[in-house]
């Protein structure tokens, strides 16, 4: 994906959409950065939206598919306190104006269960979980997101 000047972009290219769970790998300055972990997704006609029958089941469905920006300056009331968040002073990478969801975020877990429709980064070398999550979360911000943020530039994930 190519960078434009004040724009940062990540992608998220879903793999494997599995009943229960969805794993994609996340691509940062075009590179593959690591993998991801969401819930199930059933936005199947990939428009962005849950239509001709598709259903959001809360706490178990993907986002829909799209390009979102991300927000880096809304502490979540949710993690603020939780180790890995109180080093950005509870700074969470939240995605902005996601059809049918509020507060997506991208964090640190391990299964389905840690989701509810947020993008959790890692590792993915067991079935339907990921690893080194924390790890990777301190890296995504340390690497590029804040220091995108505090260049000033827009920051946004196209999932595909």
């Amino acid at each position: 994906m190519m960078r434009r000047p004040g724009e940062f972009n990540i992608l998220l290219r879903r793999v494997a959409l599995e009943d229960k769970y969805t794993i994609g790998r996340l691509y940062v300055d075009g590179r593959y950065f690591c993998d991801v972990l969401e819930d199930k997704v059933r936005d199947l006609n990939k428009n962005g939206r849950f239509d001709n029958g598709e259903v959001k089941v809360k706490g178990e469905t993907a986002i829909p598919y799209g390009k979102y920006e991300i927000d880096m300056r809304t502490v979540s009331p949710k993690f603020k306190s939780r180790s890995w968040a109180a080093k950005y002073g509870g700074v969470v990478p939240r995605l902005l104006n996601v059809p049918s969801f509020e507060g997506v975020l991208i964090h640190p877990g391990n299964t389905a269960a840690d989701t509810e429709g947020c993008l959790l980064v890692g590792d993915n070398n067991s079935v339907g979980r990921v690893s080194q999550s924390q790890y990777y979360f301190f890296k995504l911000m340390d690497r590029y997101l804040i220091p995108a943020r505090d260049a000033g530039d827009r920051i946004y994930i196209s999932i595909v």
